[in-house]
């Protein structure tokens, strides 16, 4: 019961980063752009960075909310098996669908890996002097943590499977 407990504590402090993060990049985006845009139209100037700095909080919002939304099992899904399949039938095919996102989301943050150790290795910059690989490093953070979340999400279906006719039996 002590994993559990910790399990819960993780997860609790995983949700409030993810909340505190989406929020404070969103007040973020919101300040920048505004701002930009009333010092280009009151003042004639601007910040050359701004813009390129809210297009990367646009790519954070995006990812930190991806992981969210695969966190809470909330992703975009294609329902249309749901109504017409017994229970059992529709909690396989979605254990399988979230195994195979898993998958591609572990490629996909595998690549993003090997991308970021060719900027670094090049010294891409963004945003005036920054090295681009801090900008992007988001991108197999966050993809290797959504597998990690449809992995999770698939062994609780998974296991729901084959607990629940257990307990059936027993009561």
């Amino acid at each position: 019961m002590k994993i559990r407990g910790l399990l819960d504590r993780l997860e609790r402090a995983g949700h409030a980063l993810e909340t505190t993060l989406l929020v404070s990049m969103l007040t973020t985006m919101m300040l920048v752009a505004v701002g930009q845009i009333v010092m280009r139209e009151v003042f004639g100037t601007g910040f050359g960075w701004a813009d390129e700095l809210v297009r990367l909080i646009v790519l954070w919002l995006a990812l930190v909310g991806s992981i969210a939304a695969c966190r809470e099992n909330r992703h975009i899904r294609i329902d249309a098996l749901s109504h017409i399949l017994p229970d059992l039938a529709v909690t396989i095919i979605r254990v399988l669908v979230d195994l195979f996102a898993a998958a591609v989301c572990a490629i996909i943050a595998v690549q993003a890996w090997r991308y970021l150790q060719i900027e670094i290795e090049y010294e891409d910059t963004v945003m005036v002097d920054t090295p681009a690989w801090l900008a992007h490093i988001i991108m197999p953070v966050a993809f290797a943590l959504i597998a990690y979340r449809f992995v999770i999400n698939a062994a609780r279906q998974g296991m729901g499977i084959w607990i629940e006719p257990a307990r059936e039996l027993v009561e």
